[in-house]
């Protein structure tokens, strides 16, 4: 990371296409305006008052030649009412990335150096602009994949995780002061009831809990899942994916055995971004491509949160859709799906008893028609455990949540302690434990390693 007291600069907005109406590139610390002023040149013949939140326009210019490198805007922004609570420089500039690149050569040529990853968050959280859940929320809001993630994201921005989290921890420290001063003057302090700490801690302990489990759903908001489509060939595997992709993207014949590969397409159904991965057909296979897309397919069902089991409800439940069931791992959910029920003689299927129990345990799907499309959807999520996704209001990241789970272990072994009937200050190496791993979620208490790690995942220029 940078030293403290740098002054950094990158380029803050995406440049990975290459092309773009305007980019940013942002100088904060104490030698920002110092930096400005080298390299912006403004128009007209009066020199300007560089005031603070006022936008000025001008040239970025080689300063020693005085050669004119991109028309742009400039804003400062005067510490503290900045992102980074520092001085700030941005230059608005045409956003391809020849013009982002003269520009942002210039200005580390003439006193900034290069940001690193996450470096304007971490300088926001240092100078107080924001607790580290907020930090972090940035991240998330950028990398939100749906609408629903993306407001989640926002709510931990605007200090809900923080807000949740800090009440928690300061009904623990009540509990410690508590005890530590009968302690130090029990012949002084009216009795202290065991059962009402523990009544205390248990209730934080289920407050902590709930947290966790809707956190656990709403990081699945955040990163997505993964699905498997699995099947005999041709049972209709590519064409589920386009219906749900809403896009033709595998080829669909009637020759088995023709998705050679794994394809993968991203879709978001109801507000969970999902990646769908079309895998080949199994079965013995002597073309050495279509042997790769196989072994491939059998890799790919164990690095998936849920399998799609599909089979050809046509021609009913087979030895090979069994044997390709046998094979499914036994620690990823998996849903049994009956496809092509468009083409199924329903009456044929009544007057033989309706007797297939493959059948009656699965789902009835048409990928064509749609028909079955909502049973199944609902299906998908319960297999996933996702079904109360509306009530969330928050949700920690993996960080944060590890960081939860690790107070709530803290908490059950201080009620252990307490069962066990030892004294007061055993129950406080705990209690501080649990208090310890709150703070490190908003970053009241938190070595400056583990800030580097957490910033260090950051993009550059945020």
């Amino acid at each position: 990371m940078n030293c403290p007291g740098s002054t950094i600069a990158a380029v803050a907005t995406a440049v990975a296409a290459g092309v773009g109406s305007v980019a940013i590139v942002r100088i904060s610390g104490p030698q920002a305006q110092a930096v400005g002023q080298r390299v912006f040149r403004p128009t007209g013949k009066r020199q300007p008052v560089w005031e603070s939140h006022r936008v000025l326009y001008g040239h970025v210019v080689e300063p020693a030649s005085g050669q004119v490198l991109d028309e742009v805007l400039l804003l400062y922004m005067q510490a503290p009412r900045s992102f980074t609570g520092e001085d700030v420089v941005e230059l608005h500039c045409h956003g391809g990335v020849v013009c982002v690149q003269r520009v942002l050569e210039q200005v580390l040529t003439n006193g900034a150096e290069a940001a690193a990853p996450g470096a304007f968050s971490q300088r926001a959280f240092l100078h107080g602009r924001l607790d580290l859940t907020q930090a972090e929320a940035v991240a998330q809001v950028i990398s939100a994949r749906s609408r629903r993630a993306a407001g989640l994201a926002l709510a931990g921005l605007d200090g809900g995780i923080e807000r949740r989290i800090e009440g928690l921890r300061q009904q623990l420290l009540e509990q410690l002061a508590q005890l530590e001063a009968h302690l130090d003057f029990e012949d002084d302090l009216p009795p202290l009831r065991p059962e009402a700490v523990k009544k205390k801690i248990q209730e934080v302990v289920k407050n902590l809990s709930h947290l966790v489990k809707d956190s656990l759903q709403g990081q699945s908001l955040q990163q997505g899942l993964r699905v498997a489509i699995i099947g005999c060939p041709n049972v209709g595997k590519s064409s589920l994916l386009n219906y749900l992709g809403g896009r033709d993207r595998a080829i669909v014949t009637d020759l088995p055995g023709t998705t050679r590969d794994t394809l993968e397409t991203e879709v978001v159904l109801r507000d969970v971004p999902i990646t769908l991965v079309d895998t080949a057909g199994i079965r013995e296979a002597s073309n050495p491509v279509e042997k790769l897309g196989i072994a491939r397919s059998r890799q790919v069902l164990k690095q998936v949160d849920l399998i799609i089991l599909l089979f050809d409800v046509h021609l009913g439940w087979s030895e090979a859709d069994q044997a390709l069931a046998n094979e499914l791992p036994e620690d990823v959910p998996h849903l049994r799906v009956g496809n092509k029920v468009d083409l199924l003689d329903q009456s044929r299927y009544q007057a033989n008893g309706g007797s297939n129990d493959a059948l009656k345990s699965s789902l009835a799907i048409s990928s064509i028609t749609g028909q079955g499309m909502e049973a199944f959807t609902d299906a998908f999520f319960r297999c996933c455990g996702l079904t109360d996704l509306e009530r969330l209001d928050i949700s920690l990241n993996r960080r944060q949540t590890s960081m939860a789970q690790k107070a709530i272990e803290a908490l059950i072994r201080l009620e252990t302690t307490a069962q066990a009937g030892l004294p007061w200050d055993f129950w406080t190496i705990d209690l501080r434990d649990a208090i310890h791993y709150l703070g490190e979620i908003t970053g009241k208490e938190i070595s400056e390693n583990i800030l580097d790690e957490i910033f260090s995942k950051f993009c550059i220029g945020k």
